[in-house]
């Protein structure tokens, strides 16, 4: 293997739909081949294979939580496929031209069309921060007037959490290291705040936030909403 992976491991730009990676082996170590598409949503953990011993039995795999959660053997399973589900449907609805056919409120639709298009002075917002805003927007607003697609992602994940936590619905978005949580956290709350006050009976919307910061603070934004 060349030294071009390391020479040069971003191929995209932080402001545009990814369109280009480096491909991985099963090991989850680069093959030095460019893939001209975008990787699909997986969790890869590169550790090194043990040597093989003459005469020693094959020691049994390690399970890596990974972050999942998970702890034991039994408890694996594929979730990737509905990451990718939705990173499809929203790729789909993301490419609809007209607003009109976004099915979301016209809040809604105008916080879109700021982040995806205005020419901002200085700071910008990256892809996958707008893209982690549009999931979460799809997920309340789209999703249960997506006919079959929609409402069995919904019927799934509605499953998951009353299996983990019933009475609780929650929804993740995981982003890298850097990528600027904070803003999308700001993006989620001025949606929601702002459709709330122009829908106070609405059950989509809430005025209320709980902003948790390990090591900080823990604040009560809704006086934000007075702003």
């Amino acid at each position: 293997m060349t030294a071009s992976f390391f020479e040069k491991p971003i191929l995209n730009s932080p402001y545009g739909y990814p369109g280009r990676y480096w491909e991985l082996d099963g090991d989850g170590q680069p093959t030095n081949r460019i893939m001209e598409s975008r990787r699909r949503a997986e969790f890869i953990t590169p550790i090194p294979k043990p040597k093989k011993r003459k005469g020693v039995a094959e020691q049994t795999a390690l399970v890596f939580d990974e972050g999942k959660g998970l702890s034991t053997q039994e408890q694996r399973y594929d979730h990737t496929a509905i990451i990718n589900s939705v990173r499809q449907e929203v790729d789909k609805w993301r490419a609809l031209p007209n607003p009109n056919d976004w099915r979301v409120t016209p809040e809604t639709a105008r916080l879109l069309q700021h982040w995806r298009h205005h020419q901002f002075s200085n700071i910008r917002p990256f892809f996958c921060q707008v893209e982690a805003a549009e999931t979460a927007i799809w997920l309340i607003e789209v999703a249960p007037q997506a006919g079959k697609s929609g409402k069995g992602l919904i019927e799934h994940l509605t499953n998951a959490n009353n299996d983990a936590n019933p009475e609780l619905m929650r929804l993740a978005l995981k982003l890298a290291t850097g990528a600027g949580k904070t803003t999308v956290m700001a993006m989620l709350i001025a949606w929601q705040t702002i459709n709330a006050g122009r829908r106070a009976q609405s059950q989509k919307f809430t005025r209320g936030f709980l902003v948790v910061t390990p090591g900080l603070t823990i604040k009560d934004t809704s006086a934000w909403t007075r702003l």
